[in-house]
C-alpha cells in the first residue's frame, strides 16, 4: 500500500512538472510565430514606404547622364536656373546657346519668360547639329517657321515625370506631341530621349532633350 501510494504520489508529481514545461514550449512556438508575423506584417508596409519614397526621390530632382555637365554653381547650376525664369535660365546653361539663339530670333523671349506653369523641351547644341547647317540656317532666319518650331516644344502645363510615362499633350504651336517612359527613361515623339529632366525654373519645368522636335 505505500508503495502504491508512493508510485501515485511519484507520477502526480512527475505530471505536475512536466504539463507546465510542455505548454511552456507550445507557447514559446506561438510566441516566435506570432513574433515573426509581427516583425513580417510591420516590415511589409516599411518596405512598400521606402520603395514608394525611393520612386519619388528619384524623379523629384533633375535626373538623366546630361544633367552631370550642368554647373555645379552659379546661375547656370540648377539651383540657379530655379531663381531665373526659362528663357533667361536657358542662357546661362552653355549646352543650350543653339536654342536660345533661336529663342531670341523668334523673338520668343519675352513669351516664354511671362508664361506661367509651362513645360519646356528644350533640345541641346548636339540636337541642332543633327539638322544640316543649310537647313538649319534657313529656319534661324525664317521667323515664321522658327515660331512654329520652337512653340511646339512648348505644353501649357508643368508637367511631373509620372506624366511623361504615356502621355499625349497639346503644345502652344497647336498640335500634340507624345511621351512615354518609366523612371528615368523618357522619350519625346518615339524619337527624343530626354537626356536632363525635371529641371526646375521660375517659371516652367525643363527637359533636356537629344533631338528637335518637327511639328507635323
Amino acid at each position: 500500500m505505500h508503495a502504491l501510494r508512493f508510485r501515485r504520489a511519484a507520477i502526480a508529481v512527475t505530471a505536475a512538472a512536466v504539463l507546465p514545461l510542455a505548454l511552456s514550449a507550445c507557447g514559446g512556438d506561438n510566441s516566435k510565430k506570432d513574433n515573426a508575423a509581427s516583425s513580417s506584417e510591420s516590415a511589409a508596409p516599411s518596405d512598400a514606404q521606402s520603395s514608394s519614397s525611393g520612386d519619388a526621390s528619384m524623379t523629384d530632382k533633375p535626373f538623366g547622364a546630361a544633367c552631370a555637365s550642368v554647373p555645379k554653381d552659379g546661375a547656370g547650376s540648377f539651383d540657379g536656373m530655379a531663381k531665373d525664369p526659362v528663357a533667361t535660365a536657358a542662357s546661362n546653361n552653355p549646352a543650350l546657346s543653339t536654342l536660345v539663339t533661336a529663342v531670341k530670333k523668334a523673338g520668343l523671349v519675352d513669351t516664354l519668360n511671362n508664361a506661367q506653369n509651362i513645360t519646356v523641351f528644350a533640345p541641346t547644341n548636339d540636337a541642332f547639329a543633327k539638322i544640316p547647317k543649310a537647313d538649319l540656317d534657313k529656319v534661324l532666319n525664317d521667323k515664321a517657321a522658327l515660331t512654329k518650331i520652337l512653340t511646339y516644344h512648348v505644353v501649357g502645363q508643368k508637367l511631373t515625370p509620372q506624366q511623361l510615362g504615356n502621355g499625349s499633350f497639346d503644345t502652344l504651336e497647336k498640335s500634340k506631341l507624345t511621351t512615354s517612359g518609366s523612371g528615368t527613361s523618357y522619350k519625346v515623339n518615339d524619337s527624343a530621349n530626354v537626356v536632363c529632366g525635371n529641371v526646375p525654373t521660375a517659371n516652367a519645368t525643363v527637359y533636356i532633350i537629344d533631338t528637335v522636335l518637327m511639328p507635323k
